[in-house]
């Protein structure tokens, strides 16, 4: 059960209205790492969260905050608003202020749209979707993806930040950075939680005792005169198990597929010469009978 109330989690004051930033301010609450995303993102973990307690909880708190971070946005989008064809054009076009609005860079489908308030879009209009998110019922992965969301808000936060002198859009920014900053260490600990308590590793490894144990610790330097083999990531001990990173400077493919497909059914209309190209004898009889199969069909 959800409540709420009135205040919101911090001021949305701008000093006077701004459409254009407006329209730009749009990322924030429904680009692909705004905080409809976040708030979405959460909230699905946590509802999806098998462990009744600390972890489920946190989730839900964080989750709950961040709809208080769109509806902070959302009002902040229309208080810029507020006035706005006044304020983008000295003269209305036409005599219609709304029109001089949109033309002065008002977004037209927060005008015509949402009567002159925020949309659950991105800047450039394009709806919210929900394959953004990421709540894959693991807490670990969903962990590693949050602290991932939590960044790219920041550093869009931070560039929005720079494109307005407004002094009550940059102190509610100032804001969004600070909770930023802190969900990033939130999801960082939460992380360390999961080693402590054995519920994880560092890194996701479920099925480790079926995986290729010759290439579960081997970086393929692929890139003519690559410079890759300088990092740790190609030459320490790997965090879980503290296994040797083993540095392939020249790799060799680990299989011999030569990737050859079978003919195609004629039905499927696909281009194909008539050949069986260079695979396998397994392959080419398999190939050959698929072809006799879809010739008959076509008798």
């Amino acid at each position: 059960m959800f409540r709420h109330t009135k205040e919101l989690q911090f001021d949305a004051k701008p000093e006077k209205p701004d459409a254009l930033y407006a329209m730009k301010l749009q990322e924030l609450v429904g680009g692909q790492y705004g905080e409809m995303s976040v708030m979405m993102q959460y909230l699905f973990q946590g509802w999806n969260c098998r462990i009744p307690g600390k972890y489920k909880d946190m989730i839900l708190d964080i989750a709950t905050e961040e709809i208080g971070h769109v509806e902070m946005l959302s009002t902040m989008v229309a208080r810029l608003l507020e006035g706005a064809p006044s304020e983008v054009t000295a003269t209305a076009v036409d005599g219609n202020p709304m029109l001089s609005a949109i033309v002065g860079g008002m977004n037209p489908q927060q005008a015509i749209i949402a009567g002159g308030g925020a949309l659950p879009t991105n800047s450039q209009g394009v709806p919210w979707s929900a394959g953004y998110i990421v709540a894959s019922g693991n807490l670990l992965a969903d962990f590693q993806a949050n602290v991932a969301a939590e960044a790219q808000s920041r550093l869009q936060t931070s560039r929005l930040y720079d494109m307005t002198d407004d002094p009550g859009v940059r102190e509610m920014l100032k804001f969004n950075l600070a909770r930023d900053t802190f969900h990033q260490h939130q999801w960082l600990l939460g992380i360390q939680q999961l080693v402590e308590d054995g519920l994880a590793d560092v890194v996701e490894d479920s099925r480790a005792d079926e995986e290729n144990k010759t290439h579960n610790h081997t970086f393929w330097s692929l890139g003519v005169d690559s410079t890759a083999g300088e990092g740790k990531w190609a030459s320490a001990d790997q965090q879980v198990g503290g296994q040797p990173i083993e540095f392939l400077a020249d790799p060799a493919p680990a299989g011999s597929d030569d990737g050859i497909l079978p003919p195609p059914d004629p039905k499927l209309f696909a281009t194909y010469d008539g050949s069986l190209g260079k695979g396998t004898a397994g392959d080419h009889a398999g190939a050959q009978g698929l072809l006799s199969k879809a010739k008959k069909a076509l008798e």
